[in-house]
């Protein structure tokens, strides 16, 4: 498929309507890719994978940036460990991307699916984790190098594969880092526009976008974004808990049916 060209109206739309759900999920708890990327897969058999996870990087990059904003308003990131976790995904997400097209993603999904268990256990059990925050060694050393290490693997993960980046990002700032699920939602998107934008630079230096394609769905996925970021605001950690527990619960399936076929 051409970088500038549409598929079909009716895919097209389907695709939009994915996108723009995906910006929702996304907004709340990350793993919007569970959506879209599996979308592009079906929706554009034609197209290589990479092409796929291409254009699924731009279309999440516009969102990402929109439910940035959106939860800069109301609920701040920390930056200070935003920063330098979104400079490490960003190296990360840049060699995964690089690495996209030579290496198997079968070879990681058992022990993907193996860590998604476990976290959606733990989350289960531990009711009171991220209502409210209580930060883990805040102001020391050893809570930033948690943070880069952390976002250096998982930004290799988002550039070699991508859904559910989001979640993983928020347990480990909820459960590793001891912040509350909403602080942890908005720190988590500063992160993802440092994974996102790496892999969209790798891709798009190798041709593999659909530019005006990935744009449409970027919009749609904006405004999913946005409406996602305000309700997560709203509800507050209790609505992104749930969500995440279902996005995660969803995303575990799905990788366990690409195991087992």
């Amino acid at each position: 498929m051409d970088a500038l060209s549409f598929p079909d109206p009716g895919i097209v739309l389907a695709l939009c309507l994915a996108a723009g759900l995906a910006g929702w999920v996304d907004a709340v708890s990350g793993g919007g890719g569970l959506l879209q990327l599996p979308a592009l897969l079906v929706a554009l058999p034609s197209s290589s994978p990479v092409e796929a996870i291409a254009t699924n990087k731009l279309s999440s990059i516009l969102g990402t940036s929109a439910a940035t904003v959106t939860y800069a308003r109301k609920a701040p990131p920390d930056v200070r460990t935003a920063l330098p976790m979104a400079t490490a995904a960003f190296i990360g997400a840049a060699l995964g991307a690089t690495t996209a097209s030579r290496i198997p993603s079968e070879a990681f999904r058992p022990m993907i699916v193996a860590m998604l268990v476990g976290v959606w256990l733990w989350t289960l059990v531990n009711p009171a984790m991220g209502r409210t925050q209580a930060l883990r060694w805040q102001g020391r050393r050893r809570h930033y190098a948690v943070a880069t290490v952390a976002g250096l693997a998982i930004g290799f993960y988002d550039g070699l594969l991508g859904p559910g980046t989001g979640s993983f990002l928020l347990i480990v700032l909820v459960a590793g880092l001891g912040y509350s699920f909403l602080n942890a939602s908005s720190t988590a998107k500063v992160v993802n526009l440092g994974t996102n934008l790496a892999a969209l630079i790798v891709f798009g230096l190798t041709g593999s976008v659909l530019w005006a394609l990935g744009l449409l769905m970027g919009a749609c996925n904006v405004v999913g974004a946005v409406i996602g970021a305000r309700m997560a605001i709203r509800r507050g950690s209790e609505f992104v808990r749930i969500v995440f527990l279902t996005v995660v619960g969803l995303l575990i399936l799905r990788l366990g049916w690409d195991l087992l076929h």
